[in-house]
Protein backbone atom coordinates (compact mmCIF):
# COMPACT_ATOMS: atom_id res chain seq x y z
CA UNK A 1 0.00 0.00 0.00
CA UNK A 2 1.24 3.34 -0.68
CA UNK A 3 0.21 6.19 1.67
CA UNK A 4 1.13 9.69 0.07
CA UNK A 5 1.09 13.05 2.76
CA UNK A 6 1.31 16.31 1.73
CA UNK A 7 1.80 19.15 4.47
CA UNK A 8 0.60 23.00 2.79
CA UNK A 9 1.27 26.47 4.93
CA UNK A 10 -0.82 29.16 3.33
CA UNK A 11 0.01 32.36 2.42
CA UNK A 12 -0.32 35.26 5.15
CA UNK A 13 -3.06 36.58 2.65
CA UNK A 14 -5.10 33.32 2.48
CA UNK A 15 -8.45 34.37 3.05
CA UNK A 16 -10.87 31.86 5.36
CA UNK A 17 -13.18 31.60 2.17
CA UNK A 18 -10.26 30.45 0.30
CA UNK A 19 -8.67 27.62 2.96
CA UNK A 20 -12.37 26.69 3.40
CA UNK A 21 -12.74 26.15 -0.79
CA UNK A 22 -9.95 24.11 -0.60
CA UNK A 23 -11.42 21.26 1.49
CA UNK A 24 -14.51 21.44 -0.08
CA UNK A 25 -13.02 20.58 -3.55
CA UNK A 26 -10.63 18.12 -2.20
CA UNK A 27 -13.24 16.34 -0.49
CA UNK A 28 -15.07 15.71 -3.78
CA UNK A 29 -12.34 14.15 -4.73
CA UNK A 30 -13.08 10.24 -3.63
CA UNK A 31 -16.02 10.56 -5.51
CA UNK A 32 -13.60 11.03 -8.91
CA UNK A 33 -11.45 9.39 -8.11
CA UNK A 34 -12.02 5.49 -6.80
CA UNK A 35 -8.47 4.67 -6.64
CA UNK A 36 -8.33 6.19 -3.48
CA UNK A 37 -8.40 3.89 -0.56
CA UNK A 38 -8.51 6.71 2.34
CA UNK A 39 -8.44 10.34 2.19
CA UNK A 40 -8.39 12.47 4.76
CA UNK A 41 -7.42 16.10 5.05
CA UNK A 42 -7.94 19.20 7.09
CA UNK A 43 -6.08 22.02 8.97
CA UNK A 44 -3.76 21.66 11.77
CA UNK A 45 -5.60 21.06 15.10
CA UNK A 46 -3.64 23.89 16.56
CA UNK A 47 -1.50 21.32 19.36
CA UNK A 48 1.82 22.87 18.51
CA UNK A 49 3.57 25.82 17.34
CA UNK A 50 5.70 25.60 14.48
CA UNK A 51 3.63 23.17 12.09
CA UNK A 52 2.07 23.33 8.77
CA UNK A 53 -1.36 24.70 8.02
CA UNK A 54 -2.75 22.03 6.42
CA UNK A 55 -2.38 18.28 5.46
CA UNK A 56 -3.54 15.79 3.08
CA UNK A 57 -3.32 11.84 3.69
CA UNK A 58 -4.25 9.68 1.17
CA UNK A 59 -3.74 5.94 0.96
CA UNK A 60 -3.59 3.92 -2.46
CA UNK A 61 -3.72 -0.03 -3.29
CA UNK A 62 -0.80 0.29 -5.70
CA UNK A 63 1.76 3.00 -7.16
CA UNK A 64 -0.11 3.20 -10.60
CA UNK A 65 -3.15 3.90 -8.20
CA UNK A 66 -1.26 6.52 -6.50
CA UNK A 67 -0.05 7.67 -10.31
CA UNK A 68 -3.83 7.62 -11.84
CA UNK A 69 -5.05 10.13 -8.53
CA UNK A 70 -1.29 12.33 -9.10
CA UNK A 71 -2.49 12.92 -12.71
CA UNK A 72 -6.12 12.84 -12.20
CA UNK A 73 -7.62 15.95 -14.02
CA UNK A 74 -9.83 16.61 -11.24
CA UNK A 75 -7.38 16.69 -8.49
CA UNK A 76 -5.06 18.59 -10.86
CA UNK A 77 -7.63 21.40 -11.26
CA UNK A 78 -7.92 21.74 -7.90
CA UNK A 79 -4.28 22.04 -6.77
CA UNK A 80 -3.93 24.95 -9.64
CA UNK A 81 -7.45 26.53 -8.93
CA UNK A 82 -6.82 26.57 -5.01
CA UNK A 83 -4.08 25.31 -3.55
CA UNK A 84 -1.52 26.70 -5.51
CA UNK A 85 -2.43 30.87 -5.28
CA UNK A 86 -2.51 30.32 -1.39
CA UNK A 87 0.49 28.22 -0.65
CA UNK A 88 3.67 29.33 0.90
CA UNK A 89 5.34 26.05 1.56
CA UNK A 90 4.34 22.24 0.75
CA UNK A 91 6.58 18.96 1.77
CA UNK A 92 5.60 15.57 0.62
CA UNK A 93 6.20 12.28 0.75
CA UNK A 94 4.81 8.68 -0.51
CA UNK A 95 5.83 5.65 1.71
CA UNK A 96 4.88 1.98 1.30
CA UNK A 97 3.45 0.78 4.00
CA UNK A 98 2.25 -3.11 5.36
CA UNK A 99 -0.50 -3.81 7.35
CA UNK A 100 0.21 -5.42 10.39
CA UNK A 101 -2.03 -8.28 11.56
CA UNK A 102 -4.00 -7.52 14.47
CA UNK A 103 -4.31 -3.69 13.55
Amino acid sequence: MIRHIVLFTWTDTATDEQRAMVTAELRKLPAAIPQLRAYTVGPDAGLNQGNHDYAVVADFDTVEDYLVYRDHPRHQAVVAEHIKPIVAARAAVQLEIQEQAGA
